[in-house]
């Protein structure tokens, strides 16, 4: 990834049907340290088997650390990312398989994911003085030349 800063503004480009999915565990019984650390480590063979296969449709990911650990990921479509899930011969299926052995109900740890399908045409980004972030990093940013109107407003500023 290109950690430049861009000062120039702008834009994502992605294209329609690239999602984003929202994926985290929280802690929630720190000294149970053997049922949370797997949990949060697994996800480092699977980021590994998925940026290896460009056609598991895997395009970018940044993770936060904290009580709540919360990774960011973007992907090609739904179908991709439903396709790697359920993958039975992929990583993430052995890690369901042994959270839902070990860990299922005895709350050390939580674990939780959103996804959602980006229209390009209701959204809405803008990236100055920044490296490249997110969606854009994921896909495609492009110079900000005309920012687009304000809901209400009926014509569109200028970067």
């Amino acid at each position: 990834m290109d950690l430049k800063v861009v000062t120039e503004p702008r834009i994502a480009a992605p294209p329609e049907g690239t999602v984003v999915l929202l994926i985290g565990t929280r802690i929630n019984k720190f000294w149970m340290v053997h049922r949370w650390l797997p949990v949060i480590a697994s996800m480092i063979p699977m980021l590994i088997e998925l940026k290896k296969n460009k056609d598991h449709g895997f395009l970018y990911s940044r993770a936060w650390f904290n009580r709540t650990v919360i990774m960011l990921q973007y992907w090609r479509s739904m179908d991709d990312l439903m396709r790697y899930s359920h993958n039975t011969e992929g990583k993430h299926r052995s890690m369901w398989a042994w959270f839902n052995r070990a860990v299922r109900n005895d709350g050390a740890v939580g674990i939780f994911h959103e996804a959602y399908i980006v229209d390009p045409a209701r959204m809405h980004t803008v990236y100055r003085n920044i490296p490249v972030f997110g969606i854009a990093a994921a896909t495609e940013s492009v110079p900000q030349r005309v920012r687009p109107p304000v809901p209400g407003s009926a014509e569109p500023e200028r970067a």
